[in-house]
């Protein structure tokens, strides 16, 4: 049974409002939350030793085996959250960009700092898995988004499959891995418009992608914690060079700028306050979540 059910699907809607942004990982908010390895675990056990227990034993017992309740709650805070905030997450970051990028900011920064925490000290191998992430999601956060037109069904499960992987990553948006992939548009469309076919598909491939890529990380975090740890809290902070709110666009380039060459740049000094304020709110509401979360 699930201790808090309240509380973990509150946590499954903060996974799926951070999934619809591309540049901020759904798996960032189930670390910071506590559900991160229960979360792989569970999603370990849906294999085929689990319909052998199903045939055998019966569905309760199967229900059991894979912490049923447990992925039953946190996947109705996900679709609640991905269906009902998907329209005001975009028109947020088309009428408020910086604010919404800073609160982003801030929750990515001081998710990294969390992660730390975790690690039992800075070795080698955790300090080059830190390096090397970072190094990583800034190359891969710069790439330039493809488009593609009136995408296939296969394409949509194929992308699915890949961007699943993305999405329990902390630090790789698996929102933005659809852009670079061309299709986070037409998924959009798909979810505000309730395209069943569309959403079938995609959700099929999802879910492929999902068991499959889970039992490599679960491995990953019980063989070789540390440096992927630092791997993951690396990805996590070379994040940032997608999320950084103040931008400067030339012809079809865009670079990171400070907030006070932003402000020479445009004439809008209004934005840092609401930007500082954005960030604190992210910075304490990972504060309080991070208590709740100890506390249960």
């Amino acid at each position: 049974m699930v201790k808090n059910p309240l509380l973990l699907l509150l946590k499954g809607v903060a996974m799926g409002a951070a999934d619809v942004v591309p540049g901020v990982s759904g798996g960032t908010i189930a670390f910071i939350t506590g559900i991160y390895d229960e979360l792989l675990s569970s999603l370990k056990k849906i294999s085929p030793s689990a319909l052998a227990i199903l045939f055998r034993q019966g569905f309760f017992a199967f229900w059991h085996h894979i912490n049923g309740p447990f992925l039953l709650t946190l996947g109705c805070g996900i679709l609640l959250s991905v269906f009902t905030l998907a329209k005001g997450i975009s028109w947020m970051l088309v009428n408020h960009p910086i604010p919404v990028w800073s609160f982003f900011s801030g929750l990515v920064l001081v998710s990294v700092w969390h992660m730390l925490r975790q690690l039992p000290r800075l070795e080698f191998f955790s300090i080059l898995g830190l390096i090397s992430g970072t190094g990583f999601a800034w190359w891969f956060s710069g790439m330039a988004p493809l488009k593609a037109a009136n995408p296939e069904l296969l394409t949509f499960f194929i992308c699915g499959a890949v961007a699943i992987c993305a999405m329990i990553l902390p630090g790789i948006s698996g929102s933005f891995l659809l852009l670079l992939l061309g299709i986070y548009e037409p998924v959009l469309q798909a979810v505000t418009t309730l395209n069943a076919p569309v959403l079938v598909v995609f959700a099929s491939g999802c879910l492929a992608g999902l068991l499959l890529f889970s039992r490599v990380l679960s491995w990953l975090l019980a063989n070789a914690r540390n440096i992927t740890m630092g791997l993951l809290t690396g990805m996590m902070l070379g994040s940032m060079n997608r999320i950084w709110p103040w931008k400067q666009i030339n012809s079809d380039q865009i670079s990171n700028v400070l907030p006070h060459t932003y402000e020479q740049l445009t004439g809008d000094s209004s934005q840092l306050t609401s930007a500082c304020i954005a960030a604190l709110a992210a910075v304490t509401l990972v504060l309080i979540i991070e208590r709740i979360a100890e506390r249960s």
